[in-house]
This record gives structure tokens, sequence and C-alpha cells, in this order.
């Protein structure tokens, strides 16, 4: 399954533990989650190919974890729990999850249970999303939200900032840009920076002082996902207030 992501978000110390230490063995990359906060913050930063969930946490309610997953379209959930009823099943499946295992199991049935999940996704692997932090870049409706907020793009716009941002760090140049962004549409390659400046205006807490879309020199462009993943919200610079005549 090469470097298929796992989270696990479990209370049980030892299950937790017992589960994390067997995906490895198989080839899993794997985190691994007390609850729902801790959860909240790996997935800011990660987006898992499963996320393995129980439905009783020590600090939340596990179905409605699985239905925040579920909204967000960002990973096939796994749902582990004790209560083993058929409405407790159809519960947590109605919540969202793609398999219910129900307490206590096997570890050899906990692992077929991934490899299917994960063999699943991999048949149909076309990313919906690119999320790094707080930037969610939405690749079926063409939409971007950044820290909770719609911000509006044009087509131009949102085709340059898929490309940067796909290119995971590397620099691109103009003429890269305007070939894999807009092939045969436009040929001037100086109107990248006039859509970088507006990007920039419409991402950047500093728009002067970029940090998110970066200018590296004698190259081009670069987007920076570091600084998304360890940003931490900062305000806009204040409006020095003018005297009125």
């Amino acid at each position: 399954m090469g470097l298929a992501k796992i989270l696990i978000i479990e209370g049980n110390p030892h299950l937790r533990s017992l589960l994390g230490w067997h995906l490895q063995q198989a080839g899993y990359w794997v985190q691994q989650a007390t609850g729902i906060a801790q959860a909240r913050i790996i997935l800011r930063d990660r987006q898992p190919t499963l996320v393995v969930i129980d439905s009783d946490l020590p600090d939340g309610d596990g179905l409605e974890m699985c239905r925040w997953l579920y909204r967000r379209k960002q990973s096939l959930t796994l749902m582990l729990s004790a209560r083993n009823t058929q409405s407790d099943i159809v519960a947590g499946l109605k919540a969202g999850a793609d398999d219910y295992l129900v307490k206590p199991f096997g570890v050899q049935e906990f692992m077929a249970r991934v490899d299917a999940l994960c063999r699943r996704l991999r048949l149909s692997s076309v990313p919906l999303y690119l999320i790094y932090g707080d930037l969610r870049i939405d690749l079926v409706q063409r939409r971007v939200e950044f820290e909770e907020e719609i911000i509006e793009l044009t087509p131009q716009e949102f085709s340059l900032l898929y490309i940067l941002a796909q290119a995971e760090g590397d620099a691109l140049t103009r003429s890269e840009l305007l070939e894999r962004a807009w092939p045969n549409a436009i040929d001037n390659p100086r109107t990248i920076d006039t859509h970088v400046l507006s990007l920039r205006k419409k991402l950047e807490a500093h728009p002067r002082r970029p940090n998110i879309i970066q200018t590296v020199r004698n190259v081009g462009y670069r987007f920076n996902p570091e600084v998304l993943r360890h940003r931490v919200r900062t305000p806009p610079l204040p409006v020095q207030a003018t005297a009125e005549a």
C-alpha cells in the first residue's frame, strides 16, 4: 500500500498503540490522536487516506466527529465501537462511516477492513481537495476557502493558485505557470505577475510582504505550504487615520 496515511482516533492507549504498530508493520504511515481536539489539530495539516475513529471518545462523540469528517469529504472512515446493536451500526453508517467494526475484534479482521477501504480509495484516487493549514482548495467546485471564509477567485486566479499549490514548494518560471495554468489561452508571461498580485491581495495578510506566494529571484514564483501549516493568524496592518479637512 506504500505510504497510505492513516489517523487513529482512539481513547484507549493500549488499543491505539496496538493498532498503530500493526499498521506501521504493514507499511502504512500512521498518526495517533487521543480524542477529537487533538485529531482536529492533526487534520489541519494532514490529509489522511483513512481515519479510524472510536464511537466513544474522552472529549466528545465519535459519531459527531464522523459527521464532520463526512462533510469535509477528506478521508474514508472506519468506525470502531462497543455498540453492537443493528440500530447502533446503522447510526454509525448514516453518520458517514464507510465501515463499522464492533469491539472486541481481531487484529486480522481490522487489517483486512483497512486494506479493503484503502484499496477502494486507490481505485478512485483523483484528489477532491488540496489542504494546507487553513487553506482548502476544492478541485471539484473550483472554490477556495481560507480561514473558514470563501475567497472569490476568477477562473484564471484559481488555475494559477492550483498550479502553484500542486508544485508543493518548487519554484516555477512565468513561462511554466503560463503553460500549465492557461495552455493556449494567454501568450504573455508577464500576465502572471498581474494575477499573482491579485492572489496576494486576497490571501496574504500583508500583500507587500508575501509569505504564501513568494517571489524567487531570477526564476518566478513558489507556493509556500509550510508557512500555512505552521501559521499563526495575524491581524492586518492597522490603517493610519487621516485628519478630516
